[in-house]
């Protein structure tokens, strides 16, 4: 059987940490990227060969657009020495930072970053890498539940998350011909080091979040990660071009 290999963007911690450790417990190997966190990045290395699979950890700032062509260019270049591939399978697109911003204090400034690292980044990086991907592979753009219900100063992230989610839908037209997939993931709100770990450090947000969820809790990592694994499975491949919601049933 032919071995697969994910690429996974912002891998070292929280979600993508545990979308590049499920998709390893799934049978495939890993590239994944980190900004800063190299070394939490190369623990998540270290984890997935232990459960005998390849990973290499490379590193991206999304935010720097013009970078992006030659982290392709290290992605084939990392195909060819690892695995004697010029090319993979799956890219998920995951890497982001969180920011809690009133519209009426945002800046321009604070505009473009979002827009770089949370569309335009996707946008860019998913087209640069598509003559890398294996027909038949498929994409997974991730999201935010904030797209469908709002969060007081979540306009500018929610903003261009609803951006890639139109996006998604264009891409999955573009590329079906290929037999790749493409679909949105949209975590609800999920206890992790995101947004200065904003759920986790306050008991009140999580109280009230965690009431507003059919199931009565709010996320962690392990519930989402699966369901990357599922998108990116035989199994999980005639979905294509949807957003997922993956939100414990908040805001019903």
């Amino acid at each position: 059987m032919a071995i697969k290999i994910a690429l996974v963007t912002g891998g070292s911690r929280g979600l993508g940490k545990n979308m590049a450790l499920r998709l390893a417990e799934a049978g495939k190997d890993i590239i994944l990227t980190y900004n800063t966190k190299e070394a939490e990045a190369h623990d998540v290395v270290k984890t997935i060969e232990l459960m005998g699979r390849k990973a290499v950890a490379l590193q991206l700032d999304v935010n720097d657009i013009s970078s992006l062509g030659n982290f392709i260019t290290s992605v084939s270049d990392l195909l060819k020495e690892k695995w004697d591939a010029s090319t993979f399978d799956y890219l998920i697109n995951n890497a982001g930072v969180g920011a809690t911003i009133p519209y009426l204090e945002a800046t321009e400034e604070d505009f473009d970053r979002l827009l770089n690292i949370h569309f335009k980044s996707v946008y860019f990086l998913t087209q640069k890498a598509l003559s890398l991907i294996n027909d038949g592979g498929s994409i997974v753009n991730v999201s935010s539940g904030t797209t469908r219900f709002c969060v007081a100063g979540y306009s500018i992230y929610a903003s261009m998350k609803g951006a890639i989610e139109t996006f998604t839908r264009y891409l999955a037209k573009d590329v079906g011909a290929r037999g790749i997939t493409a679909n949105v993931l949209a975590p609800g709100p999920i206890e992790t080091d995101f947004n200065g770990a904003a759920i986790r450090n306050n008991p009140q947000m999580k109280g009230y979040l965690s009431n507003s969820t059919a199931l009565g809790r709010v996320g962690d990592a392990n519930d989402i990660g699966g369901v990357v694994a599922f998108l990116c499975s035989k199994e999980g491949h005639w979905i294509n071009g949807q957003r997922i919601e993956a939100s414990g049933g908040i805001s019903l």
